[in-house]
Order: C-alpha cells, then structure tokens, then sequence
C-alpha cells in the first residue's frame, strides 16, 4: 500500500487552520509551521506535528502549502536560505495558495525551478467562512504533472478545482475574480443605501435581492451577516485593499484601464479612514448609508 505524502503547512490563519485540518482529518500525515501560537495548536490537537522552523517543515514535507498575507510576506516565507526553496526536497512540490502580485510568483518560479521543485500558483476563492465547509475553489497553474499530483489533497477542502494554464494564469484568475467582489460589494452598498433611504424593509430588501435575477452564493452569504448588521471581518478592509492594489497594478501592466476599481480603492479607503479597516470589507455599507444622510442604527 503506498503511503500517503507528507503534508507542510505554512501561516495557520483564518484560512490556513480549517483547510489544514481537512486535510489532517483525510489522513495525510501534516507538519505545520505558524507565527500564531494559538493556531498551531488547533492543529496540533488535531493530530498535526509542530515544525520547529519553516526550514524544518520544507525538509520534511512532500508537498508544501503556505498561505501568507502578501508579497513580502511569501518572500521570507520561500526565499533565502531559510526558506522553502532551499530546504524542500528535490522534487516536492510548493503550492503557495496566498494572493500576490505575478511578479514575487515569477520570482518564485525561478527559484524554485533552480532548486528542482515543482511550484503550483494555488490562490483559493472563498473566505474562512467556506473554508470551514470545504466549498472553496481552487485556481491552479503551472506544472501540470504538479497538478495532477496534489489534487487528491486539494479535493480534502475546496468544492472545485480548476487547473489554468502552465504559467501564471492562476494568479490573474484570482485577481480577475475578485475585481468582480470588490466592485460588485460597492455596487450592493448603494443599492443598500437607495433601498433604505426610500423605506424599504432593511431585511426583506435583503431577502429580496438574494432571490432576484442578481443573486449569486456570494450576495446570499453576505446578505445573511447583513440582516444581522454583522461586520465581522471575513476578509477585512485593509486586506481586500491589498487586492485592489495588486488588480490596479496588474491593469498598469497589461494597459488595462480599471476606472471602476480605482473608485473602488478610494472607496475603500474612505472606510479604513472612517475606522472601519479591520471590520469586513462590507462595512462600506455603512458608508454609503453615511453619506445619504442615514443613521447607522435601523429603524424598528
């Protein structure tokens, strides 16, 4: 019987803890390596063993996840002689599944091809939420041979997984999907903020929109912690705001204009300055109800 592949784990946050333990609860033997003290031993508890380094987890892995919050992040976490490149096995694979820029991919790729190791772009749609009960999507590009390999492990905690290309296809995916979150999140907040200055019953409207012609598994979800005025971060606004950056700089690149998104970064911004930064990036919602003159609180 053929054993199955030592798992690595790398930044054990939001996302990071339940993907991993799926795949912990799958069988996969898991090593984990996190800042977060506290969700390295959710993990551990689930029978997962502690790296002592991210240098110790890439030796021992076979395949190597890391989910990291940005580019500088996934340059210490794969570069230099204490990173995943120079510590993983000849013929691992590394599948970073964080959202970044192309280029620290390419970066990437370079290294680790030089270093005889398989690197999968592996962004994943879907928040912590989803992530909980496995109905994330995985983006994919690169070595297909790579892809074929972890898939196995990918189907312990994502819905669909959708290989793109042999480049860096996965990481435009990602970014092309979630320009239409983000420009679609500002649109719902003035279609909100119309709705209630005219008198509509906030959670009907709601409940209203998630049955129309414009509903989608993200408005249903996001609708729900609506109704409830929940503004809890699923992805907070200072991070999705990174996002935007990498979309608007992608666009620079490509000689792409992205009117649209470049007001929605401002927007954006209005809301970090508005306090909201660590709040979900919904909480443009209360903006936009700001500036039409609505009171924060429902009227019962």
């Amino acid at each position: 019987m053929t054993s199955l592949p030592v798992i690595g784990w790398i930044g054990a946050g939001r996302m990071g803890v339940p993907i991993a333990g799926f795949i912990l609860k799958a069988g996969y033997p898991l090593i984990v390596s996190s800042r977060s003290a506290q969700n390295r031993a959710k993990l551990i508890a689930q029978g997962a063993r502690e790296a002592a380094s991210i240098a110790d987890c890439a030796r021992s892995a076979d395949i190597v996840f890391s989910s990291v919050p940005d580019d500088n992040a996934l340059r210490e976490t794969a570069l230099g002689p204490q990173g995943v490149l120079a510590n993983a096995k000849r013929g691992a694979i590394y599948a970073d599944t964080s959202t970044v820029s192309p280029a620290i991919a390419s970066e990437v790729e370079r290294d680790a091809a030089a270093h005889g190791i398989d690197y999968l772009r592996l962004p994943i749609s879907g928040n912590a939420k989803q992530a909980h009960s496995a109905d994330l999507t995985c983006f994919g590009s690169g070595p297909e041979g790579a892809w074929k390999r972890i898939m196995p492990v990918l189907e312990t905690f994502s819905k669909a997984q959708i290989y793109l290309g042999a480049g860096g296809e996965a990481i435009y995916m990602k970014l092309v999907a979630n320009l239409v979150i983000v420009n679609t999140a500002q649109a719902i907040a003035e279609a909100l903020a119309l709705g209630r200055k005219a008198g509509l019953e906030w959670e009907l409207m709601l409940d209203t929109l998630s049955q129309s012609a414009v509903a989608s598994p993200w408005l249903k979800a996001k609708a729900e912690l609506l109704k409830r005025r929940d503004f809890t971060a699923t992805m907070t606004t200072r991070l999705i705001l990174k996002d935007i950056d990498l979309m608007l700089a992608a666009g620079n690149a490509n000689d792409v204009p992205l009117p649209l998104t470049a007001m929605t970064r401002q927007i954006m911004q209005m809301s970090i300055g508005r306090g909201c930064g660590d709040e979900d990036y919904m909480a443009i919602v209360k903006l936009a109800e700001e500036q039409s003159g609505l009171p924060r609180e429902l009227t019962k």
